[in-house]
C-alpha cells in the first residue's frame, strides 16, 4: 500500500512472547520448577498406594478397589505425560514450529481425556456385569483401602493445586487425581454397605459412579483440547463483541479477518484488519487497539494491519467517489468471517 501498511504484533510483556499466562501464570523460570516438584510429589504419592492397592483389590475380588488401582495408573501416566508436555513446552520457537511446542501441552491433555472415556467404557462394561452376577467381595479389605486412598489422594490433589492449573494440561491430570479422590469416597461407602449389610452388589455400584465421573472429566479434557486444535475462540471471549469493541474505537471505520484463538491455554491470540478514517493515525489506533485487547480481554499477543479507508480499492474493498466512498465488495478480498463496519454499515 501506499506507505500506511502497519502490521505489528503486541505479545505479553516483551517482543519475544515471554508474557506468561496473566496474572498468576507460572510459565517460565522458578514458578515452572515449582510446578515440576508439586507434580512429582503427587506421582510419588499415587505410585506407591496403586501398587499396594492392585494387591489388595485381587486378594479381596473387588472391582472397585481394581478399577481405583486403574485409575491411578491412568493419574500416575497423566503426571508423568504433564511433565514431559511441560519440557517440551518450555523449549523456544526455533525452524518450522514457529510457537514453540506449546501445544504438547494440549496432546497431552487430549490423550488423558481419551485414556479417560475409553477406561470408563472397560469398566463400566464390568460393573454391569457384577450387578447381574456379583464374587463375593471382602467389604473389610474394600473399606480400610478405600480410606487410606482417601488421605492419599488427598494429598496428591494438594500437591497439584499448589501447580499452575491455567494450564489445560496440568488441569487434566488434576481432574484425574479429583476424580480418583470422589471414587475412593465412593469405594468407602461400598465397604462399608458390604460389611455391615452384605450387600455385594455395592461394589458394582461404586464402580458406576467412578465411570460417571470418569465420563465428565473425560468429556470436558477432549472439548476443551479440540477447541483449541480447532482454532476456536477462549471460552469466555465472543469476536463480535470484541470486534464491536474495536470498532468503538476513536478513527475505526472498519474490522475483518477478525481470528482469534488460543496457542495453548491461556494464551489466547488475535489477528485482525483495521480500517481507519483517512488522514488518522494508523500507529496510535493500533497502540490504543492492543492497549484495549490486553486490558479487556487479557489478549496480549495481537496482530493488526491497521491501513487508511480506501487505500484497498484496487482489492475491491473500497473506492473514493466524489460523493464520498463506497462499498464495492463486502469482502477484502478472500475475507474470512463478517465485516464489522461503524455508522450504518456495521456487521
Amino acid at each position: 500500500m501506499a506507505g500506511h501498511d502497519h502490521s505489528q504484533h503486541e505479545q505479553g510483556h516483551d517482543r519475544h512472547g515471554h508474557g506468561g499466562h496473566g496474572p498468576g501464570g507460572h510459565s517460565h523460570g522458578v514458578a515452572a520448577d515449582a510446578d515440576r516438584r508439586w507434580l512429582l510429589g503427587a506421582l510419588a504419592l499415587i505410585v506407591v498406594f496403586m501398587a499396594g492397592e492392585v494387591v489388595v483389590g485381587f486378594a479381596a475380588q473387588s472391582l472397585a478397589l481394581i478399577s481405583d488401582a486403574a485409575h491411578m495408573l491412568t493419574d500416575a501416566a497423566s503426571i508423568v505425560l504433564a511433565l514431559v508436555a511441560m519440557r517440551l513446552a518450555a523449549r523456544p520457537a526455533r525452524g518450522g514450529y514457529t510457537y514453540g511446542l506449546k501445544r504438547a501441552e494440549i496432546l497431552s491433555a487430549q490423550a488423558n481425556g481419551v485414556t479417560l472415556l475409553v477406561l470408563s467404557a472397560w469398566l463400566g462394561y464390568e460393573a454391569v456385569t457384577r450387578l447381574i452376577d456379583p464374587p463375593d467381595v471382602t467389604g473389610s479389605l474394600v473399606l480400610v483401602t478405600a480410606l487410606v486412598g482417601i488421605v492419599v489422594n488427598i494429598g496428591a490433589a494438594w500437591c497439584m493445586s499448589r501447580a499452575n492449573r491455567t494450564s489445560l494440561n496440568v488441569e487434566g491430570a488434576y481432574q484425574h487425581v479429583l476424580t480418583d479422590l470422589y471414587a475412593f469416597i465412593a469405594t468407602a461407602v461400598a465397604g462399608a454397605v458390604m460389611l455391615t449389610t452384605g450387600f455385594l452388589q455395592a461394589d458394582a455400584i461404586a464402580s458406576l459412579v467412578v465411570v460417571a465421573l470418569m465420563l465428565r472429566a473425560g468429556v470436558g479434557l477432549v472439548r476443551d483440547s479440540g477447541r483449541i486444535f480447532l482454532e476456536a475462540a477462549p471460552a469466555g471471549i465472543d469476536p463480535d463483541t470484541v470486534a464491536d469493541r474495536m470498532i468503538a474505537t476513536e478513527q475505526v471505520v472498519e474490522v475483518h479477518d477478525l481470528h482469534i484463538w488460543e496457542i495453548t491455554s491461556g494464551q489466547p491470540a488475535l489477528s485482525a484488519h483495521v480500517l481507519v478514517t483517512p488522514g488518522g493515525d494508523c500507529h496510535a489506533v493500533r497502540r490504543g487497539l492492543q492497549r484495549r485487547l490486553r486490558e479487556e480481554y487479557r489478549i496480549t499477543h495481537a496482530t493488526l494491519q491497521v491501513d487508511h479507508l480506501g487505500e484497498d480499492d484496487d482489492q475491491g474493498l473500497l473506492q473514493i467517489t466524489p460523493a464520498g466512498p463506497a462499498v464495492l465488495d463486502d469482502r477484502c478480498g478472500d475475507s474470512h468471517g463478517p465485516v464489522h463496519r461503524s455508522g450504518p454499515h456495521e456487521h
